[in-house]
């Protein structure tokens, strides 16, 4: 199958996972702006990808892809690394207003729909609006023993800086407002940036109780806040199609 370029808007990188061939890797997930359509991108190897073909979250990056021959799932694309180039980052300037062009016209009704379209399409990213939500932890250093190999946190330092595991699982409870017999859900967050700001607020808030204070009020009252037109990006598990995620927010104001 040959490479076709693609120009797609970034709008998750999940945490870093340990990798035999890249020491670590990271999915990747975006929009096409072309075809305003979800695509996965893995494996990333941030750590040995060049200076110049790292790239922010809400960048605009052309790449080389194909369909993945080892991942069935229809949104999950190989990438010719080589290729990868950052052609702009979309700002947060007029309310969110470029970066919103792109992503509200792909979103869907609800959370339920989505699962819904897992079964009858294989479907396995999407992004809606969810509502009454909550955001809750459960300490999980306790409940495993196996050794984990930290992966990367700093794209600058990538041999200082590690990112240990999280001894906290970070969930998301919420709703389907469209949904009348919607049974409520609850999904583990696993953006990059959660992890990477519980490790860098450790020296600031030594106190583990302060620390999850200030999590929980950076990650539901200050993003998912009443002046937020609050979205959710979802995507599932190459193994468990049925199990799904939270790969990030996107709280543009109201």
């Amino acid at each position: 199958m040959d490479w076709v370029t693609r120009r797609i808007l970034v709008t998750v990188k999940a945490t870093p996972n340990p990798s035999t061939k890249y020491r670590e890797t990271v999915c990747v997930a975006g929009i096409d702006v072309e075809a305003s359509c979800w695509l996965r991108l893995y494996p990333i190897p941030f750590r040995d990808l060049e200076d110049e073909r790292r790239f922010k979250k809400y960048s605009i990056i052309s790449v080389q892809a194909r369909h993945a021959t080892d991942d069935h799932r229809p949104e999950s694309y190989r990438v010719n690394l080589d290729s990868i180039s950052t052609l702009e980052v979309l700002d947060t300037r007029n309310g969110w207003e470029r970066r919103k062009e792109i992503v509200l016209p792909t979103l869907q009704s609800s959370f339920c729909a989505i699962q819904q379209r897992q079964q009858s399409e294989d479907l396995s990213l999407g992004a809606f609006r969810p509502v009454a939500v909550d955001l809750r932890y459960v300490n999980v250093a306790s409940r495993t023993k196996a050794r984990v190999e930290p992966a990367q946190l700093s794209f600058l330092h990538p041999l200082s800086r590690r990112l240990k595991p999280m001894p906290y699982d970070f969930r998301y409870s919420f709703r389907c407002a469209s949904e009348t017999e919607c049974p409520g859900h609850e999904l583990p967050i696993i953006d990059w940036e959660i992890a990477a700001a519980y490790w860098n607020w450790r020296d600031r808030y030594q106190d583990v109780r302060i620390r999850l204070e200030k999590m929980r009020e950076r990650w539901l009252n200050r993003m998912c806040g009443s002046d937020k037109d609050l979205v959710f990006f979802v995507g599932n598990t190459k193994r468990f199609r049925d199990v799904f995620m939270v790969l990030g927010t996107f709280y543009p104001p109201k």
